[in-house]
């Protein structure tokens, strides 16, 4: 299991006594002139440290969605079925699944910023042989490559926000990772269609190389600044801490807390030493079944692939393409459909805290289920003309509006909303094993989801579709009948 998912989950154990510790120390602490003065400084470093760690959920996005310009390319380029196809492209999430379970001893072992910059030299590694594949199956290796650094990123970058930020901006600073993680995906999108613009389209030839190549090899370019910038912050102070550099960590502390740092240095000690790693024997209940709370965490995991949520960010340019849209308007209609997942991840944070979690599940689910039914009821009447698949009016219409809907549905809900759940509801003495299963259980559902939507809308899209909308019907049940509500509750009270 994974000793830096149970430090970043005691991370926040530690800023409840900090935030108590801190009363008492600031009436006996002697304020220089200059504390005042350097407050500003000090969250602008902050933010500089989580924005850097943030570029892993950037390439986290970029990378999982920058494929869906360049689908139908490699297909026809390689001259390969559905299932070759769909296997290509969701590689690299069985990637993910290895990366995320190791990525976590290896920071311990070696420090966090090691393990970004082995994930930076990964996702490097991977735009490049992406850019210049031999066959369809050397894709898929470096696409898994790929997986592996977005996995690594996808458990690496929130456990170090989590652990350089300082109480009174810890909320604020969290939230990049999610921000980092669409805008990565709507960014690889507008990358996608300027370089199939400037070619005419994305098997045409852009200088020595085809349109798609240049789409996925340009991932390179934030791989590499990821890896430069991850020189200029400073490893975390629990690790630090754990590896008897206490005084690189008090240097730290002193830079981005104007607290007490003696005190924020024996809470981390006393934390650091009830740590132990994970058993997978704690998630068990009498005999061998999963403790209940484990079983939800898997449901709500599972269900929110199950929605098809993936196929618009992987194959929403082909899914358009089948329908009788050219290419070019559905790059841009992909490109659009970003603009709705940051609105609705904005909305999200705002209200979560607001509202709770179950109010926005709900609400999402069933927005979910109504907009992928008319996509589904849309794409049923696509008929063949002159050889061509196209779509009668209106259903275009709905169609367009039905699948932007869906994600801002998504984006508002079951999208930042199962991240906040999965880290807040299981109790303290299984958190880390049961965030690490569930974890677990998402990426290998999203690998199912994406590999089989190429065969399944060949057979049907409005199946496919009408598939989808059935699993949001029943997450309306499951958070109805399983969910618990978390907003208001200390991480102690979750036992």
């Amino acid at each position: 299991m994974c000793p830096l998912l149970t430090r970043a989950a005691h991370a926040a154990q530690e800023n409840n006594a900090l935030q108590r510790s801190n009363a008492m120390a600031e009436s006996a602490r002697t304020v220089t002139p200059g504390d005042g003065r350097t407050a500003g400084p000090r969250r602008v470093k902050a933010l500089h440290f989580a924005c850097v760690a943030a570029l892993g959920g950037f390439l986290f996005g970029y990378d999982t969605a920058v494929i869906n310009g360049a689908v139908n390319a490699i297909r026809d380029h390689f001259q390969i079925d559905a299932v070759a196809t769909g296997v290509t492209v969701a590689i690299a999430l069985l990637g993910s699944a290895v990366g995320a379970w190791f990525a976590g001893s290896i920071a311990d072992r070696s420090g966090r910023l090691f393990a970004m910059r082995l994930a930076a030299i990964l996702f490097c590694i991977s735009a490049i042989g992406s850019a210049v594949p031999f066959s369809a199956w050397d894709l898929g290796f470096w696409r898994l490559v790929g997986g592996v650094a977005i996995g690594m990123a996808s458990v690496i970058a929130p456990a170090y926000i989590a652990e350089i930020a300082p109480a009174s901006q810890r909320g604020k600073l969290g939230t990049l990772q999610q921000l980092a993680i669409v805008l990565g995906i709507a960014i690889s999108q507008v990358v996608d269609w300027g370089i199939a613009e400037a070619a005419g389209g994305a098997t045409q030839p852009l200088g020595f190389l085809s349109a798609w190549q240049w789409m996925l090899g340009v991932a390179a370019v934030p791989a590499i600044l990821y890896g430069v910038l991850s020189f200029t912050i400073p490893e975390s102070p629990r690790h630090l801490v754990a590896t008897g550099r206490s005084d690189e960590a008090r240097e730290v502390l002193v830079a981005l807390e104007p607290t007490d740092v003696d005190t924020r240095l024996s809470e981390i000690e006393e934390s650091l030493s009830s740590d132990r790693k994970p058993r997978l024997s704690d998630l068990k209940a009498k005999g061998t079944a999963l403790l209940p709370i484990v079983w939800i965490g898997i449901g709500l995991s599972m269900l929110q692939q199950l929605v098809g949520i993936n196929v618009i960010f992987y194959y929403s340019s082909a899914l358009w393409q089948s329908v009788g849209i050219n290419e070019d308007s559905s790059l841009l209609l992909s490109m659009s459909t970003q603009i709705f997942n940051i609105a609705g991840t904005i909305v999200a944070l705002v209200l979560l805290d607001r509202l709770g979690r179950r109010p926005l599940l709900l609400t999402g689910s069933v927005g979910m289920a109504v907009t992928l039914g008319a996509a589904a009821f849309s794409f049923a009447q696509a008929q063949l003309v002159n050889g061509e698949p196209t779509m009668p009016d209106p259903y275009g219409v709905i169609a367009l509006v039905a699948a932007h809907a869906f994600v801002f549905f998504f984006a508002i809900s079951w999208g930042p909303a199962v991240w906040v759940l999965l880290g807040e509801m299981f109790p303290n003495r299984i958190r880390a094993s049961g965030l690490a299963v569930a974890a677990a259980a998402q990426w290998v559902t999203n690998w199912a989801v994406t590999v089989t939507f190429p065969s399944l809308s060949e057979s049907s899209l409005s199946g496919a579709y009408i598939g989808y909308t059935a699993f949001a019907v029943l997450s309306i049940y499951f958070v109805w009948k399983w969910i618990p509500e978390t907003k208001g509750r200390t991480l102690e009270q979750m036992g």
